[in-house]
């Protein structure tokens, strides 16, 4: 009953699409200028992507730090390492844009050579005042190495602060205004007005600039992002473009084709645009994943046309048959597709969810658009001529098609240990897997701002923030001396790790006062005695005119220190186990009973969503591999079979994961994704292969043998096309120069090769090694028969 149903149904809407092609085709341009009208809704992004979810104990514990000091991730920082800064026209011109830098509205404060504040006694007045290290402009390289020796000697203070003693290399630190750190505002004050200083710094001096800091490295890293998106999809239409032109030899279905994925494309945008997410790094490659996904409808649709025009030259027939026969089953496969994708929903992350929710939308979209214009289109058109129906016939076709059964009928043991031996050795490379919880390992390597980067790291240890939070549980409880030397006690231990920077804390500003209180003399730069903590602190109290440094180590009640370090770019493995030293420490010195303390900032909170999003990743994955399994039952009423089905689809996750660890690709939140999107296209070749072979059963007397052997030949060739397809298709995203995109684009490649080698060899080889126990004839006549279509869609000519 259900399955007259079903062949109703789509009888019944192919004679809709066919006898209201112009209004079908009113109604689609009508979508896409709607569409097309919400692009300028699009918003690129300018956060910081948060992949732990808005009420977890990290996110709160963060949100509490910028209540309490504001953003963390507002710095800018500039450098320069070249002997010509001994210069006095090179060193006043860097001290000019300095300057240059404060005249900004967008600029809430600078620190530099030119501002930089010496903290002194006033013998008569008996108080500190903060005097300008540079009370007038050097006029000579005599005053230039005067100035740096003094500074570098007797300034502990600002020590890999303001520079590097050792190297010699000078930097200029600015804080963003907190209210337009995550606005466009500040990309276009970087790409632009910040960018242009620098260039003209440059062209002036002839020494290189490097810049750094969090909010340039988000603006430049989001700039790539957006230059990306044009090429990827240029890439994308040029490769399946060329791919289906070599396959079908005709300009005419090429172009359909290519109208198809572009009016995908465009509402692909219009629904980011509509919905008013964020294009990020994921959600970039949603377009260019529609052209890939797209291309493959248009082969079945075409390709099945074209077989019926060369069988009985009736176009209205082939047209209704296109619709009747081919759209339930490229419904069906496009729905597991998009259920891959799906399953990001139901994680925690946002990132993740938004990606999810527009990448299932614009697949269905992408069918539909497919399953109305193509057969709309080519009813205006005269019929294809005979050489567009050459490729129906091609010997190469032949050849590849009876290697395929040759495999599967002489050498079912070999495949059988092949695969056992490739599980195997698969196995071994999964258990050598690591996690990255680095943000900066998938940004482009040859970009000038991850080249800084390395700069930064080499010169000032790191730019990625780490902060340790102290509350003492009562007010003003941070100036009290035993807090001030516990705290200088774990920045202690934060200077024993080399991969962490110098910490900045309210304790480098007591030591500076004591250090001011001896005539500066640098040996006394040390926390005071119990006897001196009383006077210096006052002193420190007023030590304002230095950007209100105070308010910076310090929250408003004085009952809450931080301590700011920064960490170098380093492995999953050894950020953990530094943030196990730290908080190992934290508890030996900080007693719980009078302090509490917790690790924070922007390096911490990656690692720990990274780890968070690995395991909610492989949860939508096993929700994939369930939702596929449910539909096979429905499908076929057989446990066994749904277990044969799964097995080709599941061999290739374990060979992908596999050559991941040996090649030393990590578990990463660009290359976790590599699973769910490559399990839910690959089983599509499983459903249009059981399906064939289940109608063939039922046309040979339930003889498997035989069923198995015609399957594979009608459906063989139209499942290498379509895997060719994506394979080149997601290879397109080899040429970005993210590393996490490249590894998506070659894993998934890889891993639906792999997946149709399973679906043509392993499988047809299960259906025959178990045709005993699975022959039930009563078995298979449970299910709709006619779900799928009779006449699969194949690339050689239908034989009568």
């Amino acid at each position: 009953m259900a399955a007259k149903l079903m062949k109703g149904f789509w009888a019944k809407v192919a004679r809709i699409i066919l006898r209201n092609r112009i209004i079908i085709l009113i109604i689609i341009a009508a979508i896409t200028v709607f569409l097309a009208l919400q692009w300028d809704k699009m918003r690129f992004s300018n956060t910081q992507a948060v992949l732990l979810p808005d009420d977890h104990p990290i996110i709160l514990q963060y949100q509490t730090f910028l209540d309490q000091f504001g953003e963390e991730g507002n710095t800018v920082v500039f450098a320069v390492k070249d002997t010509a800064m001994k210069s006095p026209a090179n060193f006043n011109r860097w001290n000019r844009f300095s300057k240059q830098l404060g005249a900004f509205p967008e600029v809430d404060f600078v620190l530099s050579v030119d501002n930089l504040q010496e903290l002194k006694k006033d013998a008569e007045k008996q108080e500190f005042v903060l005097e300008p290290l540079i009370d007038k402009t050097p006029e000579s390289r005599t005053e230039v190495a005067a100035l740096t020796e003094h500074m570098f000697n007797d300034l502990p203070f600002y020590d890999d602060l303001i520079f590097n003693k050792e190297t010699g290399t000078i930097r200029t630190i600015i804080n963003l205004d907190k209210e337009i750190v995550n606005t466009t505002v500040r990309k276009d004050f970087i790409l632009q007005d910040l960018t242009n200083l620098v260039n003209d710094f440059e062209e002036d001096t002839g020494m290189d600039v490097h810049v750094s800091g969090m909010p340039y490295i988000r603006t430049m890293n989001s700039q790539n992002i957006i230059d990306e998106i044009g090429k990827f999809i240029l890439a994308a239409l040029f490769v399946t473009s060329l791919i289906f032109f070599f396959f079908f030899r005709s300009f005419r279905a090429t172009l359909i084709s290519m109208l198809v994925v572009i009016i995908g494309v465009m509402w692909a945008f219009g629904i980011l645009g509509l919905l008013q997410y964020e294009i990020t790094v994921l959600t970039a490659l949603i377009p260019p994943l529609i052209i890939v996904i797209g291309i493959p409808n248009c082969i079945f649709l075409i390709n099945k046309y074209q077989q019926e025009v060369k069988k009985h030259g009736n176009q209205a027939l082939s047209l209704q048959r296109v619709i009747s026969k081919i759209g339930n089953a490229t419904l069906m496969t496009n729905i597991t597709t998009a259920s891959g994708f799906a399953t990001f929903i139901i994680t925690d992350s946002q990132l993740l969810k938004e990606f999810g929710i527009v990448a299932s939308i614009n697949i269905i979209g992408i069918f539909i658009l497919s399953l109305l214009i193509i057969p709309i289109v080519y009813s205006f058109m005269s019929l294809p001529k005979t050489k567009h129906l050459k490729h129906l016939n091609k010997r190469w076709i032949d050849a590849f098609v009876n290697w395929m059964v040759h495999i599967v009928r002489d050498r079912r043991i070999s495949v059988y240990v092949t695969s056992i031996l490739l599980m195997v050795v698969s196995i071994i490379g999964i258990y050598q897997i690591r996690i990255s919880g680095s943000p900066i390992e998938d940004m482009p390597k040859n970009a000038e701002f991850f080249k800084d980067i390395r700069f930064f790291e080499a010169e000032f240890d790191g730019i990625m923030p780490v902060e340790i939070v102290v509350d003492t549980k009562r007010p003003k409880g941070v100036l009290r001396p035993a807090t001030l030397k516990k705290i200088d006690e774990l920045d202690e231990v934060i200077q024993g790790i080399p991969e962490l920077s110098k910490p900045v804390s309210i304790v480098n500003l007591v030591k500076y006062s004591k250090q001011a209180f001896y005539n500066g003399i640098p040996k006394y730069y040390q926390l005071p005695t119990t006897q001196e903590n009383n006077f210096i602190m006052d002193v420190a109290r007023k030590s304002s005119g230095n950007g209100n440094l105070l308010k910076n180590f310090v929250d408003s009640t004085g009952q809450t220190a931080r301590i700011t370090t920064y960490m170098r770019d380093v492995n999953t493995e050894r950020m953990e186990a530094i943030e196990k030293r730290l908080e190992e420490n934290i508890n030996t010195i900080f007693p719980a009973e009078r302090y509490t303390v917790y690790l924070t900032g922007s390096a911490l909170l990656f690692l720990k969503g990274t780890k968070y999003l690995v395991t909610n990743l492989v949860m939508s994955l096993a929700l994939a591999i369930a939702l596929i399994a449910v539909f096979m039952a429905y499908l076929f009423r057989s446990f066994k079979m749904i277990v044969i089905s799964l097995i080709p689809n599941l061999l290739p996750l374990v060979i992908t994961a596999g050559v991941m660890g040996f090649v030393g690709v990590p578990i990463k939140p660009s290359t976790i994704l590599v699973f769910s999107i490559a399990f839910g296209i690959s089983v599509d070749d499983t459903i249009h292969f059981l399906a064939k072979y289940r109608q063939e059963l039922v046309a040979n007397q339930w003889r498997i043998n035989k069923s198995v052997y015609a399957a594979l030949k009608e459906t063989g060739v139209s499942m290498f096309y379509t895997s060719i397809v994506l394979f080149f298709g997601f290879s397109v995203f080899i040429i970005s120069s993210f590393g996490g995109t490249v590894a998506l684009g070659a894993l998934v490649s890889a891993t639906l090769m792999f997946a149709m080698l399973a679906n043509l060899i392993l499988l047809p080889s299960l259906l025959l090694s178990l045709e005993k126990n699975i022959a039930n004839k009563e078995v298979l006549k449970k299910p709709l028969i006619d779900i799928l279509p009779k006449e699969e869609i194949n690339l050689k000519d239908e034989k009568e």
